[in-house]
């Protein structure tokens, strides 16, 4: 069965088109996917129930024009589909099994063995239908994600508010989001509180409690509370969207293993028709009963067809692919799948990978004689820099908003580019950052330390030092379980600040102050030694590593470009414990290929043999045959189940 047949729906075409945004057009496509599948089922049902009657009728002894009828329906029935594709295929100069298996059951029925040639269509008819119904709903799986976005949106304007639909939204916007209602775009809270059920896009089982500055994702459901959100993302380009349009470009995509069996799968279809010939005509020059050889040669044509093995490949891949999606890794194509399988070391960047990207404070110290407590110093420099929107700044007010202190109203806020910044808190001057002589520089084991100052005087110190992402101690203890060496750290950070982040999650091979084309030399050098290398960073600094890598995996919410163009996966949520679940996603992935191939060949060289040494009924062979193709392609879609990518997680994790 030719490749076409898996691909989101069996004998039809019915590929699926790239997604760009959530709008109602997607839906007769999807619509259409299953309508053919059922179809298809029903042609099936059609042939099968109009072969037992006639078989019925046929062992009851009645006459052949009250039965024969009957047995012509069920070949017309399940057989004209199958016909229809093999034609197609033979007038592009290819062999399709289809065509094989029709030709069989014309010649059943040419030599009198009529009830043989039903009994092929209607086990070839309904093997199809199954694996039709099978692919049908893992392009549901894909695609039913597209309904979780509505349709419709409540947009703030300055008039009011405006029901418009989703598509129309743009960045910048703002939407009213009501208690119960389905959030339409991505983007950040703007104000209000809430709760969004976010399973769907990141796995977690429990709502999210959801304020202002979180962000929100389109699709996901909204708790008790109102939310205004402002769009962070165009429509087109929201996780959802990203997710369906990946997966199906994914679908069109070929790892290499199916396309060596792409190449070699002509010439051993050609090779079918030779032996089919031969073993014909040698008996009957050796004087074999020519209804007896022309059984044998037929039930060999249709054993030996490499139904099995071509579908041993591309369902585990593309199963895996949408279950990685559901779980918010975008794995850009079943050759990504397949590499990152193949993986047996990891290079990690620091900065926004092992960390998230955004520093926090760590130590809050009064100086002696400054007569105020650190509740007091930290309320001071928030006050200074909540008018900052440098990253240090933030850090700052959030800190003091974390401890639920009181941030004074702030007048006069000056900013001074690489200094600090200086306002008047209360009626004194207030400065942050590298005044009064002491300059901003690493210390505390790589954290960076500024200056808190009033009217010149200085008041204290406050530490702050990029958080660690959570889990990240257990993802790289995961990942050196998974390639049976520990990860390899790559920044161009400082010693001082890999050393402690490099403490913190049990990494020793630690290279520091390394510009991108040093990240890329570090993993040419593992890659030198024989090593299948995976990167993973955060897919803009890190873009020449994530290319030069055997595999790459880029993290980030904001999905870019550079990262979408350059990475083989982007893990959409941030969550790095994702990485070594989806690489033991693709290695089990790998697994059932193996698997699938190896059932495919027992069955093909075990039937081939009996029919070649001993007597294989024509129907028990087609039972066979059709049982190894559907057992194959079941064993793929078991990727598709949660238990699948939860027994790929770190114990303890989310998603």
């Amino acid at each position: 069965m030719s490749l076409h047949v898996f691909l989101y729906g069996a004998r039809v075409s019915t590929t699926l088109t790239p997604v760009r945004a959530p709008v109602p057009a997607h839906r007769p496509s999807r619509r259409r996917t299953r309508v053919l599948a059922l179809a298809e089922a029903r042609w099936a049902l059609a042939s099968t129930v109009a072969f037992l009657l006639g078989l019925a009728l046929d062992l009851s002894g009645v006459p052949w024009w009250a039965y024969g009828p009957l047995y012509a329906v069920a070949y017309a029935t399940g057989g004209w589909e199958p016909a229809l594709e093999g034609l197609r295929a033979l007038r592009e100069r290819t062999l399709d099994v289809d065509l094989l298996m029709i030709v069989a059951a014309l010649g059943a029925a040419a030599i009198g063995q009529v009830l043989d040639g039903a009994l092929l269509i209607v086990i070839f008819a309904t093997s199809g239908a199954l694996e039709a119904l099978a692919t049908a709903r893992t392009a549901d799986s894909v695609r039913g994600l597209l309904d979780l976005a509505p349709t419709m949106a409540t947009r703030v304007t300055r008039d009011g508010e405006e029901t418009v639909l989703t598509v129309e939204l743009a960045v910048g916007d703002v939407l009213l989001v009501r208690p119960g209602e389905r959030i339409g775009a991505d983007g950040v809270v703007l104000d209000g509180a809430s709760e969004a059920d976010q399973a769907t896009i990141t796995g977690e089982p429990l709502p999210v409690a959801k304020g202002p500055g979180d962000e929100v994702f389109a699709g996901t459901l909204n708790g008790t509370g109102a939310l205004r959100v402002r769009v962070g993302r165009d429509p087109a380009d929201s996780v959802v969207a990203r997710i369906v349009t990946l997966v199906e470009e994914a679908s069109r995509t070929k790892a290499p293993t199916q396309l060596f069996i792409e190449k070699v799968e002509q010439r051993y279809a050609v090779g079918i028709v030779v032996a089919t010939l031969a073993v014909f005509g040698v008996p009957l020059l050796f004087g074999a009963d020519l209804t007896d050889a022309l059984l044998r040669a037929m039930t060999f044509m249709i054993v030996a067809s490499p139904c099995a093995v071509v579908l041993a490949t591309m369902p585990p891949l593309l199963s895996a692919i949408a279950n990685a999606g559901r779980h918010g890794v975008l794995v850009k194509s079943a050759v990504a799948m397949e590499r990152l399988g193949e993986v047996d070391a990891v290079a990690l960047d620091k900065t926004g990978t092992l960390t998230e990207g955004a520093p926090e404070v760590t130590a809050v110290r009064p100086l002696p004689g400054a007569d105020l407590d650190e509740d007091e110093l930290l309320a001071l420099a928030a006050a200074a820099e909540h008018s900052s929107e440098h990253p240090l700044a933030r850090a700052i007010v959030g800190a003091a908003r974390g401890r639920g202190l009181r941030i004074g109203a702030a007048t006069d806020f000056v900013s001074m580019p690489g200094r600090g910044v200086t306002a008047v808190v209360g009626g004194r001057v207030i400065g942050v950052g590298r005044l009064g002589g002491l300059a901003v520089g690493a210390g505390d084991g790589g954290a960076t330390i500024v200056l808190v100052t009033r009217d010149g005087v200085r008041l204290g110190t406050l530490a702050l030092a990029d958080r660690l992402r959570p889990g990240a101690a257990a993802t790289t203890a995961a990942l050196a379980a998974l390639t049976g060496a520990a990860p390899v750290l790559l920044t161009g950070d400082n010693a001082r600040a890999a050393a402690r982040v490099a403490e913190a999650t049990g990494l020793v091979d630690v290279r520091a102050d390394l510009l991108p084309e040093g990240k890329v030399d570090a993993v040419r050098e593992l890659q030198d030694a024989g090593r299948k290398v995976l990167f993973v960073g955060d897919g803009v600094n890190d873009a020449p590593a994530l290319a030069a890598a055997h595999s790459g995996i880029a993290m980030g919410r904001a999905g870019s470009d550079l990262a979408l163009e350059t990475a083989d996966a982007v893990v959409v949520r941030d969550e790095l414990a994702t990485v070594p679940a989806v690489v033991r996603l693709s290695r089990t992935a790998r697994r059932l290929v193996v698997q699938n191939l190896v059932v495919a060949g027992t069955f093909i060289t075990g039937l081939v043999l009996w029919d070649l040494l001993g007597h294989l009924p024509l129907p028990l062979g087609v039972a066979g045959h059709e049982g190894s193709t559907v057992l194959v392609g079941l064993n793929g879609l078991r990727l598709l189940r949660e238990s699948a990518w939860r027994s790929g997680r770190i114990r303890g994790t989310r998603g």
